[in-house]
């Protein structure tokens, strides 16, 4: 009897810790949808998140919360994500400069990919914790803060984006579901960072 009730809440546990993957996966397929309108890429990563934080702390959620939070996230996210894309522009032109063999160009293009990472990791870090009625320029701002303060878990973020690009490089569908793992990354290294 003893036995039965073990291998049932081991059998319990593991279809748990499945849902939540599970969720990460169709949590990825609504992110890369979500993202399509290219500004949006904050809000659906916010979105995502407060969704990925409902359903590990059993408090339901689906595809109708997730919108709604979109729309909410979008308010002053689609603002950040604009300033993102014009920030990945800036990088992409730092690029260009090192390829170009300008003086001082390899100095420049490491120091502009290493202020983008810390920049797309601050990003995912407020993100991970934006709650409706938020504004983002308080929580990237907290956000960067952590980011220096919590380089463990910044890195853990940065190896996130690098398994979207190997995913993306290999089997391009593969990276849809894997923005959801990135999302849940971010909701993880937050947490952990919170407990400290």
């Amino acid at each position: 009897m003893a036995r039965a009730r073990v291998k049932a809440r081991e059998e319990s546990v593991f279809a748990e810790r499945f849902a939540v993957f599970a969720e990460c996966l169709l949590t990825g397929v609504w992110i890369a949808v979500a993202s399509l309108g290219v500004v949006t890429c904050p809000a659906a990563f916010a979105a995502a998140a407060r969704h990925l934080r409902r359903r590990t702390g059993h408090r339901g959620g689906g595809l109708r919360e997730f919108a709604a939070d979109l729309r909410a996230a979008l308010r002053g996210g689609w603002a950040v994500g604009l300033v993102g894309w014009v920030l990945a522009g800036l990088a992409w032109v730092d690029v260009q400069a090192v390829r170009a063999g300008l003086p001082g160009g390899p100095l420049m293009g490491a120091v502009g990919l290493f202020a983008l990472t810390g920049l797309a990791v601050a990003g995912l870090r407020a993100a991970a914790v934006w709650a409706p009625g938020e504004r983002w320029r308080p929580l990237l701002a907290a956000a960067g803060r952590r980011t220096v303060r919590d380089p463990a878990g910044s890195f853990l973020l940065v190896g996130g984006a690098v398994l979207v690009v190997c995913s993306a490089l290999l089997v391009v569908p593969l990276a849809v579901p894997v923005l959801g793992a990135v999302a849940a990354a971010a909701v993880a290294v937050e947490e952990r960072y919170r407990r400290r």
